[in-house]
């Protein structure tokens, strides 16, 4: 991985890491290879490739963790796999602060589905790329300015699981309900023109690293 992370930033087409910890134990436990295509003090916009190598959780015995049942599916034993990305890409937005960041997908010959917002802690910046913790709860929004609520039950779950504490899911809430508000006045990024957004032909696909997983010697907002 390339990159100058910490205060610096990244220049388009270098590689680095979009990471998430674990919500329990803190380790990290999802790791994306992603192309930047655009970094500055306002936004951090990022490409996955189709096909991208990355580091997914699965349960002990490799099952799927969406195929354990609710009740058990964040007690359940687990550990890490390495699987290439399945479908298109992804390209992520995130501002700095934002407790969310803003993922685009298409369908197959660049035909835009949605945006999905995903719910999660502020992103920090390290010398390889970016780590957050998700939140569980999601927003799915639709080009005719519709939009729903995604994972509601992983979310009350993961509170009965003990991942996350009442004050901790109020400001999960709060931020939701922010980011509905953005939506609502279709805010940035929806009225950007992302959708139309196609990546440089000559990017190649990052690879994973053998140490995705090592922790940073120091990290930055």
């Amino acid at each position: 991985m390339t990159g100058s992370g910490g205060s610096q930033h990244w220049a388009p087409g270098e590689h680095i890491l979009w990471r998430y910890r674990d919500n329990g134990s803190g380790d990290v436990h999802i790791c994306r290879p992603v192309t930047v295509v655009r970094d500055t003090p306002e936004l951090l916009a990022v490409w996955m490739a189709p096909g991208t190598e990355c580091v997914k959780p699965v349960l002990a015995d490799g099952t799927p963790v969406h195929q354990e049942p609710l009740a058990t599916r964040y007690t359940a034993p687990r550990t890490t796999v390495r699987a290439r990305w399945a479908g298109e890409g992804v390209l992520k937005l995130a501002r700095p602060g934002d407790p969310w960041s803003v993922w685009l997908f298409w369908e197959r010959g660049w035909q835009f589905r949605s945006w999905y917002v995903n719910l999660e802690e502020p992103r920090t910046r390290w010398s390889g790329g970016v780590d957050s913790e998700d939140h569980f709860l999601d927003i799915s929004v639709y080009p005719d300015r519709s939009w729903l609520w995604r994972d509601e039950d992983e979310f009350a779950q993961a509170q009965r699981a003990g991942l996350m504490d009442a004050a901790q899911a109020e400001r999960v809430r709060t931020a939701g309900r922010a980011a509905v508000e953005s939506i609502r006045a279709w805010g940035a990024p929806f009225h950007e023109g992302w959708e139309d957004w196609r990546p440089d032909p000559a990017w190649t696909v990052p690879e994973l690293p053998t140490d995705w997983d090592r922790t940073p010697a120091h990290t930055a907002p």
